[in-house]
C-alpha cells in the first residue's frame, strides 16, 4: 500500500551549516554601523593551546610548578613573618589581576550591564543641564530664553534601539524559537494524521471482520446502548454496534450470556485476532479413566484436548464456543451425578469422580485451557475420546428434545390439551452404562478365553469370535442421537472341534443371553456362564468320544451313548463296559476312563492330563484299542 503524498513531504527546519557550494558558514559575531559583518575567525588548535599555556603563566605566575611541587611534598614552614607573606600574596594577586585579559564574551556581558546605567546617567545629566539653564535665565531677564513654553514638564527618556549586532542576535534567538515551535507543530500534525489514518484503517478492518464472521454463519446481535445514553420517550434507541453470539440455541440463559464476544475497535491483542471475550473463563473439560488390575497396579488415561484456535476469526470463535459448551456439559453432569442408580459419585467445584464399575473410575474435571498438556502416546485411550465426544452428542440430543418441546407448546395451547412434560434426556447415565458394559464384556471374554485355552491345551480345535459392538459406527451414532436410549449389543461365537457352535449375545449394561440348539437362556451371573460353558463343552466332547468309539468298535457288537445325567460317555460290548468322564479344573480339561466286567466291577481306571505327547482324542483312541485287545 502506497503512502499518501503528504507523508512523502520532507521539511527540514534545522540550522544550515553549509552553503549551496558545500562551504562551511562562518559564525557571525558583530555588524559594524557601516554594515560590515564581523565573523568568528577560525582558530588554529596549536595557537589556541599556546595561548592557553601563556595565560596560565600570566595568571598564575612563573613559579607555578614550584608551588605545585611544594604543595605535593608539603615542605616545612619557612622562618618568615606573617606580614611579609601577606604582602607577597597581595602583590602577586594584584599582578595577576592587572595581567588578566578579558574575553569577548566577558566584554560583551560588561557592556550590556553598563549601557543601561550610562543611559540613565545621560538622561539625568541632560535634565540637570536644562534646570541649570532655566535658573540662569531667571537671573538674566534681558537674555532671550530658548526653552519650551512649559520647561518644567515631564520628560520621557526612551531607550535607544540596540546596535545591529544585538538586533542580529535577537533575530537569531527569535528564529530559533520559531524553528522549535514549527518542529513541535509539525510533529503534532504528523501524529494526528497517523492517528486518523490508523483509525480509518481500523474502521475498515472492523467491518471487514464483521462480514467474515457473518459469512461463517455466526450470530450477530445488536449491542446495548452505551452508558448514559438517552432512553426516554422519543429518544433514538437504535443500536450503533453489534455483539457476536456463539452459544447454543437451547442452552440455559447463564451460558448464553457467557457466550458473547465483540470486535476490538483499535487495539489488537497478542492472539492475532481482534476478538474480545469479556466473560471467557478459559477452561476445558477433560475425561479421565482409572482402572485397577488384580496385581494392584492402576492405570490412568485421559482424553485428548485439541486446540481449534488457529489464529483466525473462525478458529477463535470455535475455541470459545467449545469452552462454553463443555462448561454447560459439566454443570449438567453435576446435577445428574447425585441421582445415579448404579454408581456412587463425589462432586466438587471443578471435579466429578464416579465409580462407574467394579474396577473402573471415571473423572470429569475442568482444567486450565492455556496450561493444559496435550496428552499423546500411551496416556490416551480411545474410550476416553469416545466418552468425551459422546457427551457433546448427548447434549445436542437434549437441546433437540427441549426445542421440540418448546415448539409443541404452541399446538398444545391451540388444542387446549395439556400433556405432562417428558423427562429431560440424560447425559451421564448412557456413559455409565457404556463403561459398565465394557467391564462386563471383559469378564465374559475372560471366562470364554479360559475355556478356549483349556481346549487348545488338550489338543481340541477351538475358535472364538468376539464382536463387542455389533452395530456399525453410523448405527451407533444414530442410536446416541435418538430420543430413545438404545442399548449397545455384541456377540460371541465359539466353534468347538469344527462341529459344534455356541452363540452368546450381550446387551448394555450387563445382559447376557445364550442361544443353544434346544433353548435360549438368560444368564444372570458369571458363575452361571461358567457352568453353562462347562456343561455344553463336556456334552460336545462326550458326543465326540461316542463317535470315536463307534468308529473303532465297528467289528464288534458295541453300543455307545451319552449319559447326560451322570455326565459320561458309555460304550458296551461283550465282556466289557467302558465309560469316559470329562471335568474342568481351572484352565485344564481332564478325562478319566474306567473299564468294568459284566458284573459291573471296575477293573482298571486311567486318567488323561493335557501337556503330554497325546491329545485328548488320541488318548481316547488308545484306551479304546487297548480295551479291545489290539
Amino acid at each position: 500500500m502506497e503512502e499518501p503524498p503528504w507523508k512523502k513531504l520532507k521539511l527540514s527546519l534545522e540550522r544550515p551549516y553549509k552553503d549551496d557550494h558545500g562551504e562551511p558558514l562562518h559564525e557571525l559575531l558583530d555588524i559594524t554601523p557601516d554594515g560590515q559583518h564581523i565573523y568568528r575567525p577560525r582558530e588554529d588548535p596549536t595557537a589556541a593551546v599556546g595561548t592557553k599555556l601563556r595565560r596560565i603563566f600570566l595568571e598564575r605566575g612563573l613559579d607555578l610548578f614550584e608551588t605545585t611541587k611544594g604543595s605535593r611534598t608539603y615542605p616545612a614552614l619557612q622562618t618568615q613573618d606573617a606580614a611579609g607573606l601577606a604582602d607577597h600574596a597581595a602583590e602577586r594577586g594584584k599582578h595577576a589581576e592587572s595581567s588578566h585579559t578579558m574575553s569577548p564574551e566577558e566584554l560583551y556581558k560588561m557592556r550590556m550591564s553598563l549601557l543601561p546605567q550610562l543611559y540613565v546617567a545621560f538622561g539625568e545629566m541632560c535634565q540637570a543641564r536644562d534646570l541649570l539653564t532655566l535658573l540662569l535665565s531667571s537671573s538674566l531677564p534681558s537674555q532671550p530664553s530658548s526653552l519650551p513654553p512649559a520647561p518644567l514638564a515631564a520628560t520621557v527618556v526612551d531607550k535607544p534601539p540596540p546596535i545591529l549586532s544585538v538586533r542580529a542576535f535577537d533575530a537569531q534567538l527569535t528564529i530559533g524559537g520559531k524553528d522549535k515551535s514549527l518542529r513541535a507543530a509539525a510533529d503534532l500534525f504528523k501524529s494526528a494524521a497517523m492517528k486518523i489514518e490508523e483509525s480509518r484503517l481500523a474502521g475498515e478492518r472492523y467491518w471487514l471482520d464483521a462480514l467474515k464472521i457473518r459469512r461463517r454463519n455466526w450470530g450477530l446481535l445488536p449491542a446495548p446502548l452505551p452508558f448514559g445514553a438517552a432512553t426516554g420517550k422519543g429518544a433514538d434507541k437504535t443500536s450503533k454496534d453489534f455483539l457476536i453470539s456463539f452459544g447454543l440455541e437451547e442452552s440455559p440463559p447463564l451460558f448464553r450470556r457467557r457466550a458473547v464476544g465483540r470486535i476490538a475497535a483499535l487495539n489488537v491483542g497478542n492472539n492475532g485476532h481482534p476478538l474480545e471475550f469479556p466473560l471467557r473463563q478459559r477452561t476445558r473439560l477433560r475425561v479421565s479413566l482409572t482402572r485397577a488390575y488384580e496385581n494392584g497396579t492402576r492405570q490412568t488415561c485421559h482424553s485428548r484436548l485439541t486446540d481449534v484456535d488457529d489464529g483466525s476469526l473462525d478458529g477463535a470463535l470455535r475455541a470459545a464456543q467449545v469452552e462454553v459448551v463443555e462448561q454447560e456439559i459439566f454443570s449438567t453432569l453435576i446435577k445428574e451425578a447425585s441421582s445415579l442408580p448404579t454408581a456412587s459419585a463425589e462432586v466438587s467445584e471443578r471435579l466429578i469422580l464416579i465409580d462407574a464399575a467394579q474396577s473402573t473410575e471415571i473423572r470429569f474435571e475442568l482444567v486450565d485451557g492455556n496450561s493444559v498438556a496435550r496428552q499423546t502416546g500411551d496416556h490416551n485411550d480411545p474410550l476416553c475420546d469416545f466418552v468425551y465426544f459422546s457427551l457433546h452428542i448427548l447434549v445436542l440430543r437434549a437441546h433437540s428434545a427441549s426445542k421440540a418441546q418448546r415448539l409443541s407448546k404452541t399446538s398444545i395451547a391451540r388444542s387446549g390439551t395439556v400433556l405432562p412434560p417428558p423427562p429431560p434426556a440424560p447425559l451421564l447415565q448412557p456413559i455409565i452404562e457404556i463403561l459398565q458394559y465394557r467391564e462386563f464384556w471383559e469378564r465374559v471374554r475372560d471366562e470364554v478365553d479360559r475355556v478356549v485355552s483349556a481346549l487348545r491345551l488338550a489338543g481340541v480345535s477351538a475358535r472364538v469370535h468376539y464382536n463387542p459392538v455389533a452395530d456399525s459406527g453410523e448405527a451407533l451414532l444414530v442410536a446416541l442421537q435418538s430420543e430413545k436410549s438404545d442399548s449397545v449389543g455384541g456377540e460371541v461365537l465359539l466353534r468347538i472341534d469344527e462341529r459344534h457352535t455356541l452363540r452368546f449375545t450381550t446387551s448394555s449394561p450387563s445382559t447376557l443371553t445364550a442361544h443353544l440348539p434346544q433353548a435360549t437362556l438368560s444368564i444372570a451371573s458369571i458363575s452361571q456362564l461358567t457352568q453353562l460353558l462347562v456343561d455344553e463343552i463336556s456334552s460336545c466332547l462326550l458326543r465326540r468320544i461316542c463317535e470315536i468309539g463307534t468308529e473303532r468298535c465297528d467289528k464288534v457288537n458295541e453300543t455307545w451313548f451319552v449319559d447326560l445325567l451322570s455326565g459320561r460317555s458309555v460304550g458296551r460290548w461283550e465282556g466289557c463296559i467302558l465309560d469316559f468322564r470329562i471335568s474342568f479344573k481351572g484352565a485344564i480339561v481332564e478325562c478319566s476312563a474306567s473299564r468294568a466286567n459284566r458284573e459291573g466291577r471296575a477293573s482298571h481306571i486311567e486318567a488323561y492330563r493335557p501337556g503330554g505327547q497325546l491329545t485328548l482324542f488320541e488318548w481316547v483312541r488308545h484306551i479304546i484299542d487297548s480295551s479291545l485287545g489290539r
